[in-house]
């Protein structure tokens, strides 16, 4: 098994759906909610740390994902960004109620998409505004979301 034909722990993902368009081309799952947003700021993104695809681009921002779960702590909360709009960003708001466990929620913010770069998420400030968005939670294993997320990530890259 070389990890592309591998179920998933945790019913989450952010996929690239089509490589013909900038808008409308990411798709993310969280248990049985869908989105379906846009790559065109992970396309524009200019700092030194963005890549040359898009491809690279989503890696990139699916890692940070990982790092900032990996220094979680219980009681923690992290945001991780997942649709950035003129007007909005959509976030995934991660907390850790004890050692084992993470609860994830989609959610919207006012924070303008133009004032983060995808690349670089961790250096911009976090919503402090965040709207969960009804029907949009799991919860599941800390490591498990992990484990997913580095498999959504490795896919990325090797084009799975």
């Amino acid at each position: 098994m070389d990890g592309s034909d591998m179920i998933p722990l945790v019913a989450i993902g952010l996929v690239r759906t089509t490589d013909r368009e900038v808008h409308g081309d990411l798709l993310l799952r969280l248990g049985t909610y869908r989105h379906t947003c846009d790559s065109y700021y992970l396309a524009i993104d200019d700092s030194p740390a963005a890549g040359a695809t898009i491809e690279e681009d989503l890696a990139r921002l699916l890692d940070q994902w990982v790092q900032q779960l990996r220094q979680l702590t219980p009681a923690g909360v992290v945001f991780l960004p997942f649709d950035f709009s003129d007007q909005c960003t959509a976030w995934l708001r991660v907390e850790c109620p004890d050692v084992d466990r993470a609860v994830v929620q989609a959610g919207w913010s006012s924070l303008e998409g133009y004032s983060i770069m995808p690349s670089t998420f961790t250096e911009a400030a976090t919503p402090e505004d965040f709207a969960p968005i009804t029907n949009a939670t799991i919860a599941c294993r800390l490591s498990d979301l992990i484990t997913t997320l580095e498999h959504s990530r490795d896919a990325v890259r090797h084009g799975d």
